[in-house]
C-alpha cells in the first residue's frame, strides 16, 4: 500500500535544477504545483592560488628554456606526427608544463577532459592502474574528433616493475589510438622496453639568465620588494629548479614582506654566509671541544640542518687558499660525512667527524710550514 506524502509546504530539493544557473546565480525551483524560484547572489570568487600554478605556462611558447626540444616537438604537432615521449630530468624544469602545453595546442577546452588523461602513477603505482583507468581510456576510440587521445604519466619512475611491464603491453595495442607521455626523474628507473618505445628527451636544470627574467616578471605582477643580492640567493637556492624558485619567492615575501638575502636564507632553514664563515673559523681556529660546542649551539639555535652546513662549507672551502692536496683530503672527508649522513647516522657524531677533518687539516697546514 503506498502512503501519500503530506506536503504542506512548497519542496526545493526534490525536483534539482529547473535550468542551468549561469556561472556566479544560483536557481532552485519548488514542485510543479506551487513553482517557487529562488534567486541567491553569489559574491565573487577569490582567486587564491599558488605562484606556482599562476603562473604555470600555458603554450609552448611561454616556456622559456629547452627551446631545441620545444622545436623538435612543435613540428611533431605541426606535422601530426606526436610519437610517444619520454621527458626526465630534475624536478622544477618544464617537463610537465610542456605536455600540458602541448595538450592544450592539440585539444579545445571543451574536448580536453574526454581526449587527455593525466595520472600521477606514484599515486597509484600498481599494475591494477594500467589494468584499469589507463586500459579503459586507451581501448576506448573517439567518436567526435578524429585524431589521438593523450595519457600523461608523471612521476612514472615509481611506477613498480609490473606496472611498467604491463603499461608496455598497452603502447604496444592501442598505439593507432592513444598516446603516451611518461615524466619521470630518474630514467635508470624506467625499463627498457618502455625507454626504447618511446622518443626521449632529457630536460636539464634552468640557467640563471632563464630564470631571473620570469621571476622579476613575477616580482613586478606581485608588488614584490625585492634585493639583487636576494634575488641571487633564490636562484642559488633553487640550483636550476623554477618551481622551488617560485615557492621560496612566494613564502619569503609573505613571512617577511622584504626579500633579501638573509630573509631567503631564514625562510628556507638554510645556513647564512655569515654563519657558514663562522663555523669555517671556529674549526680551523678553535681547539675541538669549543668549535664542536659553538657549532652545536648555532645549529640547534637555528636549526640547521648539518646536511645543508656541509653543502655550503663545500662550496667555501674552494675559496680558502689551501694546498691542493690538503683541499683534495679534506673533501674526500667530508663527503665521507655526507655519505653516512644519508645513511640516517646520528647527526652528532657526523658533526664531530666533520670538526675533527678541520682540525687535521689545520695540524696538517701547521706542520708543513714549520
Amino acid at each position: 500500500m503506498k502512503r501519500k506524502s503530506n506536503h504542506s509546504t512548497p519542496l526545493l530539493y526534490d525536483r534539482g535544477f529547473r535550468k542551468q544557473p549561469s556561472s556566479r546565480e544560483c536557481f532552485f525551483a519548488g514542485d510543479y504545483q506551487n513553482i517557487k524560484q529562488i534567486f541567491i547572489k553569489l559574491p565573487p570568487a577569490k582567486i587564491n592560488i599558488p605562484e606556482v600554478e599562476k603562473y604555470r605556462p600555458q603554450s609552448l611558447d611561454d616556456l622559456i628554456s629547452h627551446k631545441d626540444i620545444l622545436s623538435t616537438i612543435q613540428r611533431f604537432i605541426s606535422e601530426d606526427r606526436l610519437p610517444h615521449l619520454l621527458f626526465y630530468g630534475p624536478p622544477g624544469t618544464g617537463k610537465t608544463s610542456t605536455i600540458l602545453a602541448c595538450a592544450k595546442q592539440l585539444y579545445k577546452d571543451k574536448e580536453f577532459n574526454s581526449m587527455v588523461l593525466e595520472l600521477n602513477a606514484s599515486d597509484d603505482r600498481g599494475i591494477d592502474v594500467v589494468r584499469g583507468p589507463i586500459l579503459s581510456f586507451a581501448s576506448t576510440r573517439t567518436i567526435f574528433k578524429k585524431g589521438f587521445k593523450l595519457v600523461i604519466l608523471d612521476e612514472a619512475d615509481a611506477m613498480t616493475q609490473d606496472a611498467q611491464n604491463a603499461l608496455r603491453r598497452v603502447i604496444e595495442k592501442f598505439t593507432e589510438n592513444t598516446r603516451f607521455c611518461l615524466i619521470c626523474n630518474y630514467l635508470s628507473k624506467i625499463i627498457p622496453a618502455l625507454q626504447s618505445r618511446c622518443t626521449r628527451f632529457r630536460f636539464g636544470p634552468l640557467s640563471p639568465d632563464q630564470m631571473i627574467p620570469r621571476l622579476e616578471y613575477v616580482v613586478q605582477q606581485e608588488s614584490i620588494n625585492i634585493t639583487p643580492d636576494g634575488m641571487k640567493a633564490i636562484v642559488t637556492l633553487s640550483s636550476g629548479d623554477m618551481r622551488r624558485s617560485l615557492n621560496i619567492l612566494q613564502s619569503t615575501s609573505m613571512a617577511y614582506g622584504n626579500v633579501t638575502e638573509d630573509t631567503v636564507y631564514t625562510c628556507t632553514g638554510h645556513p647564512l654566509r655569515s654563519d657558514i664563515a663562522n663555523i669555517l673559523d671556529w674549526s680551523l681556529n678553535q681547539d675541538f671541544t669549543t668549535a664542536y660546542n659553538q657549532i652545536l649551539q648555532l645549529k640547534t639555535l637555528k636549526g640547521l640542518a648539518l646536511h645543508d652546513i656541509l653543502t655550503e662549507v663545500h662550496l667555501l672551502i674552494h675559496k680558502v687558499d689551501f694546498p691542493p692536496s690538503i683541499r683534495i683530503g679534506l673533501l674526500i672527508k667530508l663527503a665521507d660525512v655526507e655519505h653516512r649522513l644519508a645513511s640516517g647516522t646520528n647527526e652528532k657524531i657526523q658533526l664531530s667527524s666533520m670538526v675533527a677533518a678541520f682540525q687535521a687539516v689545520r695540524d696538517l697546514v701547521t706542520s708543513e710550514a714549520a
